[in-house]
């Protein structure tokens, strides 16, 4: 089943069947606000019971599957993936308004984390635990094994509607759990065509469920004690909110950030540029971990800037499915609006535009910034928007102290050629990764990945999510004496 427009709505994927409902959804074209990119349909009430109660139903079958088995269904899965790369790739570009390059990253990126998911479902590995370290646990030994933790409850963001959700999936299946999956509102068709993958795969009955729901449905999916474990990525006000909310069952969260970037003055000069410019702008600068912030050694300050600032001039807005566009729109015209009052403020309170700086309709072009007070929205806050502001620096400690000098903590980046300042900027920089020679931006999908403060709790990444889907459980051997 492909999604076009103007065509019948998707239906959704409800517990392993295809399933309509009154309530159809429109899914706008963020380029083209005339053209939505298509329909589908939200779920009702009734509808999220039945997959809540075909979720632990299924987690009966899904616990004890076996580790060959899991992991066909991911090989699978990735298989299917890569072969309706160029289809799945469009559907991004078309719902999402990501460049097309960007999104046939993203499609080959799920096909790695499916992969992945298959390997790790086959090295769950425990271990032996000798015991005999008083006289009274003699001829004792302990073995651990991690046993899945029961129905998951997945929320997945716009920004990558095809990766960040295959990082809930894929260690879901892998661990042997099943999952509710609650698609973004804004770009939901994606995820439906890989539902079509993962029923052909052959999931068992019960153990998927793909529904797009309200934001009042999402609401009791998070606090409904049926589901064992919340993972949710997105934004760190709707974030904690949802952990106030989730009860006692364990929480992951994946937020957002300010990213920082640092760099040295003994950087190699141009390909930090370059780096910086792919990090800052790359999806319109719509991911958690794009360059928000750049502390640049006065050494190299202008050298740097106005090589920066060319590059970002270069950069071609237009058209996501045109293969040359570089910068798409933003998803909506409420985001490229907010963007505009932020830059607008940072500007007011004395900062000066180098590029950019307004906003024309869903566009937004690549804005640069300099002097603006740390106090601003630009600075303090996720821009989320292809924006960065430039801070100039004398000292490599006051540059870690000033990244810090935030409520997030996702990820940094440090170009540096000083072997002692990227040790020191590891050790001190509050963050969850420490990018040495490339930018914040950096992630491929088997490294943990997650951040600190406000940025979130736990770790994704295959391996790493996993260890929160399951639970170690210990048996002790005693040798009767």
């Amino acid at each position: 089943m492909t999604v076009a427009a103007g065509t019948k709505p998707h239906p959704i994927f409800l517990a392993g069947r295809w399933v309509e409902s009154p309530d159809v959804l429109v899914v706008d074209n963020p380029a083209d606000a005339s053209t939505p990119a298509g329909t589908t349909y939200t779920a009702t009430e009734a509808q999220y019971e039945e997959a809540v109660e075909a979720a632990v139903a299924a987690f009966e079958v899904t616990r004890r599957l076996p580790a060959y088995e899991r992991g066909r269904i991911l090989r699978d899965i990735s298989a299917g993936l890569r072969a309706r790369r160029e289809e799945i790739g469009r559907l991004i570009a078309l719902e999402a308004g990501k460049p097309i390059r960007d999104a046939l990253v993203e499609v080959d990126r799920a096909v790695l984390t499916f992969r992945l998911g298959a390997e790790e479902a086959e090295r769950i590995t425990g271990e032996v635990i000798p015991l005999d370290l008083l006289p009274s646990s003699k001829d004792r030994v302990g073995i651990t094994r991690r046993f899945p933790i029961g129905p998951i409850a997945a929320i997945s963001p716009f920004n990558f509607p095809l990766n960040l959700a295959a990082h809930k999936l894929a260690p879901a299946i892998a661990s042997g759990n099943p999952v509710v999956l609650k698609p973004p509102s804004k770009d939901p068709l994606t995820m439906l065509a890989v539902a079509e993958i993962v029923e052909a795969a052959g999931a068992p009955v019960g153990s998927v469920s793909i529904l797009p729901m309200t934001r009042e449905l999402g609401d009791r999916m998070v606090a409904d004690p049926r589901f064992k474990l919340l993972t949710f990525t997105g934004s760190p006000s709707v974030g904690w909110r949802m952990k106030e909310r989730a009860g006692k069952k364990r929480v992951v969260l994946e937020l957002g950030g300010n990213a920082g970037v640092i760099v040295d003055k003994t950087a190699d000069l141009d390909w930090a540029v370059n780096r910086c410019l792919v990090g800052a702008f790359s999806y319109a600068g719509q991911v958690c971990i794009s360059v928000q912030r750049m502390f640049i050694h006065e050494v190299i300050w202008d050298a740097f800037m106005d090589r920066f600032v060319a590059g970002a001039r270069a950069l071609r807005l237009g058209d996501p499915l045109d293969p040359t566009t570089d910068v798409g729109p933003m998803v909506d015209s409420t985001a490229a609006g907010r963007t505009q009052r932020w830059v607008d403020e940072a500007v007011a309170l004395g900062g000066k535009a180098l590029l950019g700086g307004t906003a024309d309709g869903t566009f937004f072009p690549p804005t640069i910034l300099i002097d603006v007070p740390m106090t601003a929205q630009v600075c303090s806050n996720e821009a989320f928007a292809p924006l960065v502001v430039a801070f100039p620096f004398t000292d490599l400690d006051a540059a870690i102290a000033a990244v810090n000098d935030s409520m997030f903590g996702l990820q940094t980046g440090v170009f540096t050629n000083d072997l002692g300042g990227a040790w020191r900027a590891f050790g001190e920089l509050e963050v969850g990764g420490v990018i040495v020679n490339d930018v914040p931006t950096y992630r491929i999908d088997h490294m943990p990945y997650g951040g600190v403060k406000d940025s979130g709790l736990g770790r994704e990444g295959l391996r790493y999510a996993i260890d929160d889907m399951t639970e170690i459980r210990i048996m002790v051997l005693a040798q009767p004496s």
